[in-house]
């Protein structure tokens, strides 16, 4: 037929009207990916609206929205698994430039504190965010210096912390785990001491329950906690025969006993971050909210890229409306 396409003519048409859909789709979901009111971020950030209404709890004195910002993706510490090639993605995506508009979209959304532990070029950030562009993002800040011998290392660097204005800090869940593996539970309470002596709320962080067992069966005076909590309702979730010792070296889930955690956490009336809840990402978002908050979770830890946080305040807010909790708030 003289006005049948050839199939060379064919196919330079069908490449180019694919080329086209995927420009048109990719053009979607850059708009999708912006913020609603679609107004360039403001180079000071004191100019950005943060008042949406994201609820917001009391820790220790301090007002902390019920969703904090996770540092690791700031800090490019990703929990990929075996996806090895993640972590360089990360460190490429997350420029010093990015963090900043990262966290000056949690402020916008409501956002108003996040966590993160002591990484040498994300405090700098930190310092040149709050000094430079007029961020007003609280800091809850890990040492990782050892907590151990005569605490001169970890001492300096709560010093450190609170010179530059942090407004919380909490003993490394990895630190605390260890310290409750040797029996050495003074150090923990020692380690709580020395933020309280420098003018700080001070909390604990755990991966394992038996650090918060501890500390309550002991009297740590901790201000807070901040606890993994996820169901194990995921592809990677450990297995029947997964639960194995030590905890440390299971890679693939950070809260070993989800049930067990909800039963020790009803009895715990100190404010409770939960963190991990989803599982590095195998939990979709609201999954993972609606099972920590429904559970006695006070405030939820998230790790989030810049594209993220609109959707996930969004998700925050219907996920806290409507959870059904037994656990008083405590925070």
């Amino acid at each position: 037929m003289p006005n049948e396409p050839s199939r060379r003519e064919f196919f330079t048409k069908s490449m180019l009207a694919s080329a086209a859909a995927g420009l048109t789709l990719g053009a979607q979901r850059l708009a999708a990916a912006q913020d609603a009111d679609d107004k360039p971020l403001p180079t000071d950030v004191s100019l950005v609206d943060s008042n949406e209404k994201l609820a917001q709890g009391k820790i220790a004195g301090m007002s902390v929205s019920r969703i904090l910002l996770g540092g690791n993706l700031l800090t490019h510490y990703t929990h990929s698994r075996d996806l090895k090639y993640v972590y360089n993605l990360c460190a490429h995506y997350n420029t010093e430039e990015k963090i900043i508009e990262t966290m000056a979209l949690s402020e916008k959304h409501g956002v108003n504190t996040l966590v993160v532990h002591t990484v040498p070029a994300i405090l700098d950030t930190l310092k040149k965010y709050r000094r430079d562009r007029g961020g007003k993002i609280q800091w809850i800040i890990c040492p990782t210096a050892p907590a151990e011998g005569d605490f001169s290392e970890y001492t300096k660097q709560v010093e450190g912390l609170a010179e530059m204005g942090t407004n919380a800090v909490y003993l490394w869940g990895v630190t605390a785990d260890k310290l409750v593996w040797k029996g050495d539970i003074d150090a923990i309470a020692k380690a709580v001491q020395i933020a309280k002596d420098h003018g700080m709320p001070s909390g604990v962080g755990a991966h394992d329950l038996k650090v918060i067992e501890a500390c309550e069966k002991n009297k740590i005076p901790a201000d807070f906690y901040i606890k993994t909590f996820h169901h194990h309702n995921y592809p990677s979730g450990p297995k029947p025969g997964d639960l194995k010792e030590p905890y440390s070296e299971i890679p693939a889930y950070w809260c070993r006993s989800p049930e067990d955690t909800i039963k020790v956490m009803s009895d715990v009336q100190k404010p409770w971050i939960a963190f991990k809840i989803m599982a590095a990402g195998a939990i979709p978002p609201k999954d993972a909210l609606q099972y920590a908050f429904d559970n006695g979770a006070d405030h939820c830890l998230m790790g989030m890229f810049d594209f993220e946080i609109a959707e996930d305040v969004k998700i925050a807010k219907e996920v806290l409306a409507n959870t059904n909790r037994k656990r008083p708030w405590r925070g």
